[in-house]
């Protein structure tokens, strides 16, 4: 190579015009080495200094002190920087261990959770480092994917002999194809918080989102059943004042009056204490609701494992998407012409779903007398073809 100022000649082997070739196509390497590679490439072409600056866009200076680096070390060092020192670290090994270990620990008294000024006092407090700071902190906990601030709730169950005969006589059920004769059904119960809308909400509109005051008024409570045959697509959701057994017993007595021909209805829920053959026995008396009970198979989820109980994932989208995140399926519109949030002359109920409704002149909720009277003769209905099909069944001279 010629070091004169007016001409610089590089000359590369094949296999490195291979190199930097793949290296172009691909486009891989960062915008400076591909910089180089390209220089490199027009100066063994025969271009001069001055041309090479020109067509890439740098001094003539950078084209020859690329050229210089390559002839003395070779392809490396033209393409590639030498590594530099960089600033020292903070920390050394052991300081960062020690300081992850405090982070996977307990906060100190009177602190919820470990945050990045807490930690970085902390650590000087207990002399697990002279001095350290937020960035600091803030770079080692990424660096270790660790998030204190945040935390999940999970249900974690006692791994027995009786949990894992549970879950396992649980899952071989689900593993059942559907069966007109052995239907498999999943219930569960979710309390409803019934509120309204005291104030109206602005309607949604493009580049806004509805937005809802955050004050409400509460007026009750309710409960609703629901329930599931999950390979079927099949629904039953009933809503009630309360969750006691007598409503529990007329459920499960809607449920089976679904299932006239099935020999047996294979029934998963929790271990709540309202689901017991007692509950049955003492709603419809012995006679019949023992029947009724003998009518289930029930399979009970391991105890703190009732996420095996499908009727769980029928809640959450039931929850979500006829319910909402405040209980208000059918939010009031707004106004002509009203741009704010604007007091109503009565709150508007949000539980138009579940057929519950605020009484006027009490503070107290109640369900609707209609709603109220028509559960009870579908109850009564229900309770008629059960009648009807144990005359017609054989299971009757258990109980005669």
């Amino acid at each position: 190579m010629r070091t004169a100022c007016h001409r610089v000649h590089v000359e590369l082997g094949k296999k490195q015009r291979q190199q930097i070739a793949g290296m172009l196509t691909q486009g891989r390497e960062p915008a400076r080495v591909l910089r180089r590679a390209l220089i490199l490439r027009q100066l063994d072409q025969g271009q001069t200094a001055a041309q090479a600056a020109g067509n890439v866009g740098v001094a003539p200076k950078t084209v020859r002190a690329i050229a210089r680096r390559y002839e003395e070390e070779g392809l490396e060092a033209g393409l590639y920087e030498k590594p530099r020192p960089g600033k020292q670290r903070t920390l050394d090994t052991g300081q960062s261990q020690r300081i992850i270990a405090l982070v996977c620990g307990t906060p100190p008294e009177g602190q919820a959770r470990w945050s990045v000024r807490l930690i970085a006092r902390q650590a000087v407090k207990r002399k697990l480092a002279p001095q350290v700071g937020r960035e600091t902190i803030r770079i080692l906990l990424q660096g270790h994917d660790l998030k204190p601030w945040r935390g999940k709730m999970r249900c974690v169950a006692d791994r027995n002999e009786e949990c894992i005969a549970r879950m396992e006589d649980v899952l071989a059920l689900y593993e059942r194809p559907p069966s007109e004769t052995e239907p498999v059904v999943c219930v569960d119960e979710k309390p409803v918080v019934l509120h309204a809308d005291v104030r109206r909400a602005r309607p949604m509109r493009p580049g806004r989102i509805l937005r809802r005051d955050s004050e409400y008024k509460r007026c009750a409570t309710a409960n609703v059943f629901c329930g599931i045959e999950p390979k079927a697509g099949r629904h039953f959701t009933k809503a009630t004042p309360t969750r006691s057994s007598p409503e529990f017993a007329d459920y499960l007595l809607e449920i089976a009056a679904s299932y006239p021909q099935a020999d047996t209805i294979h029934l998963v829920m929790d271990n709540l204490s309202s689901h017991r053959r007692k509950a049955i026995v003492e709603r419809f008396g012995e006679k019949i609701g023992g029947w009724l009970w003998d009518r289930f198979t029930v399979h009970y989820t391991p105890k703190h494992g009732s996420w095996l109980d499908q009727a769980e994932i029928e809640i959450s989208l039931f929850s979500r998407q006829c319910l909402g995140p405040t209980q208000n399926p059918f939010p009031p519109r707004p106004s002509k012409g009203s741009q704010g949030l604007e007091p109503q002359d009565e709150p508007q109920p949000r539980h138009h779903r579940l057929g519950v409704h605020a009484h006027k002149s009490t503070p107290e909720v109640r369900l609707q007398k209609t709603h109220h009277y028509a559960v009870r003769d579908r109850g009564q209905i229900a309770l008629g073809v059960l009648l009807l099909s144990m005359m017609r069944s054989s299971t009757t001279d258990r109980y005669s």
